[in-house]
């Protein structure tokens, strides 16, 4: 195996979170989260955006080898487009892990239904379509946790 191919597993399986058996997708959002938690006191939410975009590009360089490599147009066991789209539904969230829950539920909720424009990117069946559905979902969940935010419910 290539070094390529290697570095690109790595990062698309989130350092083989991916490779969990049960619920990847899940496990990948968790860690986003986690991770979220941790960073989210020591940078700004523009900074946050931007670390966000950085990965977006590298989740589809990583999601097209492995997509070749695995012969599957959207292997479960990529889960950076679930980092992606938690760190997008988490932007401007106050640092605080009911908030942060808050916001995960409804990004798994978004992908796991997939309504409307979701299921649009969902179906493209390439590396921009693995990512872009979970940042649809992300922008979704962003706005509905914004809204909570704003209306402080």
């Amino acid at each position: 195996m290539s070094l390529k191919y290697k570095l690109a597993e790595l990062i698309g399986t989130v350092v083989y979170v991916g490779r969990m058996p049960i619920a990847p997708g899940t496990w990948g959002s968790l860690a986003a989260l986690l991770v979220w938690y941790i960073v989210k006191p020591a940078i700004s939410d523009p900074l946050l955006l931007l670390i966000t975009g950085g990965i977006f590009f590298i989740g589809i360089a990583a999601s097209e080898i492995l997509i070749k490599a695995w012969n599957d147009t959207d292997p479960k066991a990529i889960v950076i487009d679930e980092w992606v789209g938690m760190w997008i539904a988490l932007y401007l969230v106050p640092h605080d892990i009911k908030w942060g829950l808050v916001a995960f539920l409804f990004f798994r909720l978004f992908d796991i239904l997939k309504p409307g424009p979701v299921q649009i990117m969902d179906d493209m069946h390439d590396a921009i379509g693995v990512m872009m559905d979970d940042v649809v979902a992300g922008i979704l969940a962003c706005l509905v946790t914004q809204s909570l935010l704003y209306f402080n419910l």
